[in-house]
């Protein structure tokens, strides 16, 4: 995406799309991150002018580096089962209670703590010099420079979400050397620069962190769900909430720019309809999503946030186990999904304000999500506020508004930051019914 900034008005062009999911390689679901690094090379060369480049993805995935500094095999992805028996080896030295006063992360099974617990008793384990996750991967590959940007570091279960300093408790429980993690530094930092002469900036690289960036929130007071292949449904504070509540009800304090605080859940997201999109080939995903709207209310419901659903497969044939139907159409399913998706959207937004004592006045729906018509209006019945839709390449515009600020072309605060996008972007709101 080629972002551009004149005079506060914001406008994104999309250069370079291209396919990406995991593969099966060697008994693991991996990313292809040599096609990446291509194809990430592709959409490079047909941008000559960039002033610079900042990069975000998906969290906890990581890379491996050798001593030489070549990468030792294929990430894995927190798609994968492997962490499934290693969970509890780290429980044993680090209680959930203990993990979640310094951490303030939700449990996950795929969280970066997790996956290296399964990592030590690999074959590649004693190879390892150095952990880069992936956007500081191909940082790397663009620079020479390696350090982890802060809000992915937060994903992983490392931070001492406090200090934002790795945690020296937990790396020494779970015999983690210091030396494998890149130091931290905070997004808007100027990483270095490529081969030719363009800056790379480090901008907010967990893909939810730059788009709570472009919320195009005009109050204090909203909360927002991010809806992709995940939906991440949350509120902004200024401090985390590490309670005994909170841990139970599993939010998250997750580090957003400028030292805020990302307190959400990890919700199922699109990832349902999408699979099950791969199983019906001949379906229409706009027919689909109009049939499923003339459906009455009530139909049948399931729990999106249920881990059950991680796994590919077979997801349509699951959607009916969990709704308890053994004969649904495809926009009977359709429906089921959506539905069950808004219901947990509300309930999060509930939970967070209940946890955190703050006030919630609208909600944004960002992200792909934000063009479903049918979900942002079950949304708004199902909260009973407001829901504003818009914008949907809300990851690519924080992505370019924090490398703006950093280069002097957009202002400083953050909420000038959100009124750049609020007066940029087309937005639609959605009234409860």
């Amino acid at each position: 995406m080629a972002g551009r900034i004149d005079n506060r008005e914001l406008h994104l062009d999309t250069i370079h799309r291209f396919s990406n999911g995991v593969i099966e390689s060697e008994g693991h679901l991996r990313w292809d991150l040599q096609r990446i690094r291509q194809e990430m090379a592709s959409g490079l060369s047909l941008v000559p002018d960039a002033e610079s480049i900042g990069i975000d993805t998906w969290g906890v995935d990581y890379g491996l580096l050798d001593a030489s500094g070549e990468i030792i095999d294929q990430p894995i992805s927190y798609r994968d089962s492997r962490t499934t028996d290693f969970i509890q080896a780290v429980h044993s030295l680090i209680s959930p209670e203990e993990l979640y006063a310094i951490n303030g992360l939700q449990f996950l099974p795929f969280n970066t703590i997790f996956q290296l617990a399964s990592e030590q008793e690999s074959s590649i384990w004693h190879r390892a010099d150095r952990l880069a996750l992936l956007p500081d991967l191909l940082s790397y590959w663009l620079t020479g420079e390696l350090r982890t940007e802060m809000t992915n570091a937060s994903t992983t279960g490392l931070l001492n979400v406090r200090t934002h300093e790795w945690s020296q408790t937990i790396l020494d429980l779970l015999h983690i050397p210091e030396s494998l993690l890149p130091s931290i530094e905070p997004p808007g930092t100027i990483r270095g620069k490529t081969a030719a002469g363009v800056f790379v900036t480090s901008v907010a690289s967990h893909d939810t962190a730059s788009a709570v960036v472009a919320i195009p929130a005009t109050t204090s007071h909203f909360a927002y769900v991010i809806v992709g292949t995940w939906s991440l449904v949350g509120i902004e504070l200024a401090s985390p909430v590490l309670t005994e509540s909170a841990r139970v009800a599993n939010f998250t304090n997750e580090l957003g720019v400028d030292n805020r605080v990302r307190f959400l859940r990890n919700v199922g997201g699109l990832w349902l309809l999408q699979e099950c999109l791969r199983e019906w080939p001949a379906c229409n995903y706009d027919e689909l999503l109009a049939k499923a709207s003339e459906l009455p209310v009530g139909g049948p419901t399931i729990e999106v946030r249920d881990p059950d659903f991680i796994a590919p497969g077979r997801m349509a044939a699951r959607v009916k186990e969990a709704a308890g139907q053994s004969d649904m159409t495809p926009d009977e399913i359709t429906r089921c999904i959506i539905d069950s998706l808004a219901l947990a959207f509300a309930d999060t937004i509930r939970q967070a304000v209940g946890l955190s004592g703050a006030s919630v006045e609208v909600v944004h729906m960002v992200g792909g999500g934000s063009q479903n018509v049918l979900l942002c209006q079950q949304t708004a019945n199902a909260v009973g506020i407001p829901v504003i839709a818009g914008p949907v390449e809300a990851t690519a515009l924080g992505n370019v508004l924090i490398q703006a600020r950093s280069h002097g072309a957009a202002p400083s605060s953050l909420e000038d930051l959100r009124e750049i996008v609020a007066s940029s972007t087309e937005l639609r709101r959605f009234e409860p019914q």
